[in-house]
């Protein structure tokens, strides 16, 4: 098996934690802004944390650098098991959706000034186009009831795919990466990760996806449950540990390993993670698994209608900067949230001091 920081390992991160001696130091800054100390409420956090990360200096301004997102797309083997409302053959299609520009996600970075990047990391039907990142590990994952979703080989491979797809845009002077997916079935995964990782019973964090009806919800959920419980056996038998990599073999998508090993490589470069929804946040709750350190990096962007969500976020302790019922996934609260991170910095930089202005403060 994979162990951080073994000689058998082609990947390794070496990922610092986060310098908290100028926390306070920033906060005087914030608090001397013209209002009320907190009236800015959870910008205010976040400004702290984006200057911790991006400024060296107290007279640093926070400058926000090409912002890029990266839409990691993979097929699940559990897919054939009916338990979504749609056929793998739709990851495919939405794949192209993303390369012609006609879905939610090349909207929203349009609009905010983000850079589109979509990868395969193994997709059922594979797509020849240059716009598209190839990286695949297969062409989806095993049917993780009942059998492990992939190999501890793929798993390591995938952490390596993960980091090569951001190097070059972090290379290039990017300071800020949001992470969606897209993949059939992938909220089957998220609910097995959250369970397995988290010790939960499946019918504490399992939804219903984009909309499956009674009848699928009772199928998906007697199917995860019995992958869960399969799992967890196997691995204790085995002598093993329930942990990020062990768990990402038994019941893990090539999409998340990938987007594991991506947040992984952007932590380790000191910059900002961008977490989107509940699959986004299985995969951090993994990174920070293997890394504790990379917590510090991640802004947690949006609490989603899955109905596991929640739990991940609290487990965390994330507090989400919006909260607008999305489940589309794509990495779309990501890039809606760019808007209050570009705010947050202007505040920052550019707000009056009560000195500045010459307002006696109150």
């Amino acid at each position: 098996m994979f162990e951080k920081g073994s000689s058998m390992n082609s990947v390794t991160f070496n990922i610092n934690q986060l310098n908290q001696s100028r926390i306070e130091e920033i906060k005087h800054k914030i608090d001397q802004k013209i209002k009320p100390q907190g009236a800015l409420g959870a910008l205010e956090s976040l400004a702290i944390q984006l200057a911790t990360i991006l400024t060296k200096n107290i007279s640093d301004k926070i400058q926000i650098i090409q912002p890029n997102l990266f839409v990691f797309a993979g097929d699940h083997g559990i897919a054939k098991e009916g338990v979504s409302i749609a056929p793998s053959e739709v990851t495919q299609q939405m794949v192209l959706n993303f390369l012609s520009g006609g879905a939610a996600i090349n909207c929203f970075c349009k609009t905010n000034d983000i850079t589109l990047n979509i990868v395969d990391a193994g997709i059922l039907l594979p797509i020849n186009d240059d716009r598209l990142i190839q990286q695949s590990l297969g062409r989806g994952t095993s049917n993780f009831v009942g059998q492990s979703a992939m190999s501890s080989e793929q798993v390591n491979e995938g952490l390596n795919f993960g980091k090569k797809a951001i190097t070059e845009t972090l290379e290039r002077g990017c300071n800020i990466v949001g992470f969606g997916e897209m993949g059939i079935a992938n909220t089957s995964s998220a609910t097995a990760i959250q369970c397995l990782l988290m010790d939960l019973r499946v019918e504490q964090c399992i939804g219903r996806g984009t909309g499956i009806d009674d009848k699928t919800f009772s199928k998906k959920t007697e199917l995860v449950k019995k992958a869960v419980e399969f799992h967890k056996d196997r691995i204790n038998s085995l002598g093993l540990e329930l942990d990020a990599l062990n768990i990402l073999e038994a019941v893990g998508g090539f999409e998340i390993v990938q987007m594991v090993g991506a947040m992984l490589g952007v932590a380790e470069r000191n910059k900002i993670i961008l977490v989107d929804g509940y699959i986004a946040t299985a995969a951090a709750m993994l990174a920070i698994d293997l890394y504790p350190e990379t917590r510090d990096y991640m802004v947690f962007c949006h609490q989603s209608n899955e109905r596991g969500h929640q739990k991940m976020l609290a487990y965390l302790g994330a507090k989400p900067l919006l909260s607008l019922d999305l489940r589309l996934g794509e990495g779309t609260g990501a890039a809606l949230a760019m808007t209050l991170i570009r705010s947050t910095a202007a505040f920052y930089n550019n707000m009056a001091s009560f000195e500045s202005a010459g307002v006696t403060a109150v």
